[in-house]
């Protein structure tokens, strides 16, 4: 009887299991079929002749279908004579179709790329984790730089990477996997790299096959075309001269890059060449071995990171080797595993601009992004063994639990976990930069128009004077009269309002981790909240107000049909009032230093931070006392949100060390319980 009771309840649990996992395996798929339908319809939304500008190539007046020429007369196409005459039947099949039969054909290839690389993860991988593995890796490469670029501009450059993905996953026998990479090699010669690797991993037969098929597609070629072969392998050094100019962002090698900074002639060309000898050494030696260790679609990855490297030219659209890197596991504990996937998605799916800001030291580091991520994973990254203790199984994290809460179902997520310890400094600066990016697109974007914004305006004013709270013009007038109060309030306004707040997040982060984490995300919660207020309601401040008297304090007299606010002009979106985050983001340090700085003295500077905020925004016209309002209502709703997710503040205290203060109030305080910075310890309860 108790056995049947078992079994029945085990069965539930298996069948409630399934069907999560059938769920979740529905919706990544349909989360990877809506990416592919949004990218195939921002090719196919636009006229013919606009879209696949790189096809253009091809089928274009002057393409290569219509010049009786050589395939380089134009200067546009860059492929190999291989690749001119087994394409051409493509890209004739492209221009009766209109490009539809190629963008469709595109999606494919990166269908059959996703599967067959989720297909070779290394390690033990279960059969759910394969499943669920397909529909992410798709999401991923739709999502790519790489995969935007070919669909966008009609490249090829998926065809190498998936030949050399099936030479070594899918086909059967050393003939069969060489001649997949030979023709690999063939459209793109950069793949010959992994001819070595194949030797050096014991696949001396697909090796040869390899070196046997690109010389003889290059020989048909040769004989069908020998002045374009002349030309590419010859005039060009093996297309080195060909298209865009080799200084340019989009080409992400090492050759590039030196040109960039302002290397060239020959001294360029040695550094080059030492360079590569460099990367090539180390490369193929890391390659070869994760490949003996069973990592082979790693090793893969790698020797594409090598290739992109070494290669005179790796437009943009040949970098998808550097995204198949992220498959290699980093970290021995379970929370610095995400680490290194998040900063290659980030690379591979992110323009550098979006990465880093335009810093002076970082302008190289941003201009070569991807450059720098293939050189990390060929060379650099300490990627684990399959014979390392910590491949399957990393050390678990920690999670520190919250205070009891006034309600029961508090937190509601319970996934949503904090850590008494530091996150990664590089995610989490990555993410303030990203979200930073995010935050100002999204700004820029939320415009509405001038007349919404001045219609709201007339609203916001109408609705104070019912309430008495028209103060603004009043304000404004008399700080104008008086300069310093003028000259301090100008100066509070444009000062302070990153300053502070990203001062705050860097404390606490140091001395106080724990607290670095709910004050962050309340932070990035009431931020969202703002840009929907900025979506929904475009509002022009007192400033841009017509035929209200507000005077600009800081620009001076403006021309509201273009106004004129310096280099910023381009960069601000004037009508993002409402709610107003200079008081918000003020608000939100104010009461971050109000609950957790231990002087007096501290709490009363934070206290006059939004004090002197609000002062300064109505004074020199830039919000209206109703955006005050809204900005405390997004602080407010998001520090609701941090504890709906997160549960309250404070956490119950970690075993194992001493501490010094005491943060619990009576009622709530476990037998020995002491806390420093809200990270909670234990200590002996004394009899």
């Amino acid at each position: 009887m108790v056995n049947a009771e078992h079994s029945v309840h085990g069965g539930a649990a298996a069948g409630t299991a399934g069907t999560g996992f059938g769920t979740a395996r529905a919706v990544l798929w349909l989360v990877a079929a809506v990416l592919a339908v949004r990218q195939a319809a921002a090719v196919l939304r636009h006229p013919p002749g606009e879209r696949l500008t790189d096809l253009e190539t091809w089928i274009g007046e002057n393409g290569v279908l219509h010049v009786t020429g050589s395939l380089y007369d134009t200067g546009r196409f860059t492929g190999t004579p291989f690749a001119g005459l087994v394409l051409k039947p493509l890209a004739r099949s492209a221009e009766q179709s209109l490009g539809i039969a190629w963008t469709f054909g595109t999606l494919l290839l990166v269908v059959a790329l996703g599967l067959v690389a989720a297909r070779a993860l290394p390690g033990r991988v279960s059969r759910r984790t394969g499943l669920l593995a397909a529909p992410v890796a798709i999401s991923l490469l739709m999502l790519s730089l790489p995969v935007r670029n070919s669909f966008s501009l009609g490249q090829t450059s998926i065809i190498p990477v998936l030949l050399v993905l099936l030479g070594c996953f899918v086909a059967r026998g050393g003939r069969g996997s060489g001649v997949l990479i030979g023709i690999g090699a063939a459209l793109q010669p950069a793949v010959l790299l992994f001819v070595p690797l194949l030797w050096l991993t014991g696949r001396k037969r697909a090796a040869v096959t390899t070196t046997g098929v690109f010389a003889a597609s290059t020989a048909v070629a040769w004989f069908a075309m020998p002045g374009d072969s002349w030309a590419y392998w010859v005039h060009h050094v093996a297309g080195a001269g060909l298209g865009e100019r080799p200084d340019s962002l989009a080409n992400q090698s090492l050759h590039g890059a030196l040109l960039r900074i302002g290397l060239e002639g020959p001294l360029e060309v040695v550094l080059f060449v030492a360079l590569a000898a460099v990367v090539v050494f180390l490369g193929l030696r890391r390659a070869v071995r994760y490949a003996r260790d069973g990592q082979l679609l790693l090793a893969v990855a790698l020797t594409g990171c090598v290739a992109i490297a070494v290669s005179p030219t790796a437009w943009q659209h040949q970098l998808l080797w550097v995204l198949l890197a992220l498959v290699g596991r980093v970290g021995t504990q379970a929370r610095d595993r995400l680490v290194w996937p998040v900063v290659v998605v980030l690379v591979m799916t992110l323009p550098g601009t979006m990465l880093l800001p335009n810093v002076g030291v970082l302008v190289p580091l941003r201009e070569n992004a991807p450059l720098v991520a293939a050189l990390a994973a060929a060379c650099a990254v300490p990627f684990l063994t399959r014979t390392a203790p910590y491949f399957d199984k990393p050390v678990p994290t920690e999670y520190a639990r919250p205070v009891p809460a006034r309600w029961g179902r508090i937190p509601l997520a319970p996934f949503w976990k904090r850590l008494f310890s530091r996150p990664n400094l590089l995610l989490e600066v990555l993410a303030i930069r990203v979200g930073f990016s995010v935050y100002t697109q999204i700004r820029l974007a939320a415009t509405g128009g001038r007349e919404a914004a001045e219609e709201h305006g007339r609203q916001i004013h109408s609705i104070e004077r019912a309430l008495g709270i028209d103060i603004e013009r009043w304000v404004n007038h008399t700080v104008v009269d008086l300069k310093w109060a003028e000259s301090f309030f100008n100066f509070y306004y444009s000062s302070f309002h990153f300053l502070v707040p990203l001062a705050i997040l860097g404390v606490l982060y140091v001395r106080r981790p724990a607290d670095y984490r709910w004050a962050r995300s309340s932070l990035a919660f009431a931020t969202v909240l703002a840009l929907v207020g900025f979506w929904l309601y475009p509002l022009a401040p007192p400033r841009l107000m017509p035929g209200l008297g507000f005077i600009d304090t800081a620009h001076g007299p403006q021309d509201l049909t273009n106004p004129d606010y310096g280099a910023l002009t381009s960069l601000t979106n004037q009508y993002a009032a409402m709610p107003s985050l200079h008081f918000g983001w003020s608000l939100w340090c104010g009461v971050v230093i109000v609950v957790l700085a231990p002087k007096a003295w501290m709490k009363l500077l934070g206290a006059l931070h939004p004090l002197f905020t609000v002062c300064a925004i109505v004074a020199t016209a830039n919000h209206w006392v109703l955006d005050a309002v809204g900005g405390a209502a997004v602080v407010g709703a998001g520090f609701g949100l941090t504890y709906l997710l997160a549960g309250p503040r404070k956490l119950l205290p970690r075993a194992g060390a001493l501490v010094k203060a005491d943060p619990f109030p009576e009622g709530e305080k476990g037998a020995g319980t002491r806390d420093t910075g809200g990270a909670a310890e234990r200590t002996p309860a004394r009899p």
